[in-house]
């Protein structure tokens, strides 16, 4: 650590460290529970009041209440994080903690621990202070980074009751904040076909790949980079053997869009897709994962507010419409949000993720300002 990082910084990262260094993967159900132990030991001393919440097949949520305000979530702040990561347990073994100049690694440091610490931090200095115009309330999630599907209405619901949303996933492209993000649909594709020796009957068969290869074609160019749609089929399998005609074939499908009326239409191509062989049969599942998070007049109010606060601190702030999902999917259709709350740095997934230190002590002043701000 170098001499250059103030005593303040120095303690953000010692804390984000600890975070860091109890590997949460999403499926790790003791590992992201025992980061939940973590956040509440890190919090109770604050006064706040934290409801754990058990998890099912996944690890428990957490749900901190701010000591002013009544220790209520209605009408007030609700913070989003997310305790899990993408990174299978002993990853640390060869992805240590580790600072070089203004950049901290390690796993989940950037997506989201990073960012997660520092609004915790931000609530805890406003204790002292005397708190907030606002109730705060702080959710940790264990499951977002699968598409939060034991969280999903416990973030709705909360999402409802409060008057603004603030999400701290990590900033984008140099400390930009996240203003609207693409509604995520996922479809599960199988194709049906009957089985014959490739060679002595290949007639008698039925061959699903064949027409999933014709279905993959139609699913593809779905894909309207002018409209803000993107198609994707990340997973095939299909088939037993090279010499028998294929009886099954599945594939999986991401679909990004940037508004309902695009949802419509995906839906209504589903409905309507058929077999280019009508003796093969096409099963489609799935749907809506996360809904678009569309900008709207509440939310470039709350973006004015953040961009008050950011010029007192010293910078001027950005904000812009991604591709990704997060939890402030669910919320920004009833209530204001505002995502990318987190600290700046980039590689998030990646065997290099990283965060910049120089990004800390203003995100955490960046929180704390939005909280005292906004009435």
């Amino acid at each position: 650590m170098t001499e250059s990082i103030s005593p303040e910084t120095t303690e953000l990262l010692v804390g984000i460290r600890s975070w860091v260094e109890i590997e949460s993967h999403t499926p790790d159900i003791a590992g992201v529970n025992a980061l939940a132990d973590r956040i509440t030991a890190d919090y109770v001393p604050s006064g706040a009041e934290v409801t754990r919440i058990p998890g099912t097949g996944y690890g428990d949520h957490l749900v901190v209440r701010a000591p002013w305000g009544g220790q209520t979530n209605t009408p007030g702040i609700l913070i989003i994080s997310h305790m899990d990561t993408v990174h299978p347990k002993g990853t640390l073994e060869t992805f240590p903690f580790r600072i070089e100049g203004n950049l901290a690694f390690g796993p989940g440091i950037y997506d989201m621990k990073g960012g997660a610490y520092c609004a915790m931090r931000a609530v805890c200095d406003l204790v002292a202070s005397g708190g907030a115009p606002l109730p705060v309330t702080h959710l940790f999630v264990a499951d977002e980074e699968i598409g939060s599907p034991t969280s999903k209405d416990l973030i709705t619901d909360l999402g409802k009751a409060a008057k603004y949303v603030l999400v701290t996933e990590p900033a984008r492209e140099g400390g930009k904040i996240v203003v609207a993000r693409k509604g995520a649909v996922r479809y599960e594709v199988t194709t049906h076909g009957k089985a014959s020796h490739a060679g002595a009957r290949h007639q008698d068969g039925l061959s699903a790949i064949r027409e999933m290869a014709h279905t993959i074609l139609k699913f593809e160019a779905l894909t309207d980079y002018d409209r803000g749609t993107t198609c994707n089929v990340g997973l095939i399998a299909g088939g037993t053997g090279t010499n028998v005609v294929p009886a099954k074939c599945w594939i999986k499908v991401d679909i990004r869009i940037s508004d309902m009326a695009a949802l419509n239409e995906m839906e209504a191509f589903v409905a309507t897709l058929v077999p280019e062989n009508p003796d093969v049969r096409i099963e489609i599942t799935g749907g809506l994962e996360r809904p678009p998070y569309e900008r709207d007049p509440g939310i470039d109010a709350l973006f004015e507010n953040a961009k008050a606060v950011a010029a007192k601190i010293g910078w001027k702030l950005e904000g812009l419409k991604t591709g990704g999902g997060s939890d402030g999917n669910f919320t920004a259709p009833y209530t204001p949000t505002l995502d990318g709350l987190g600290v700046d740095g980039k590689g998030g997934h990646t065997d290099y993720e990283q965060l910049k230190i120089s990004s800390l002590q203003p995100r955490r002043l960046l929180m704390r300002g939005l909280l005292e701000r906004l009435t």
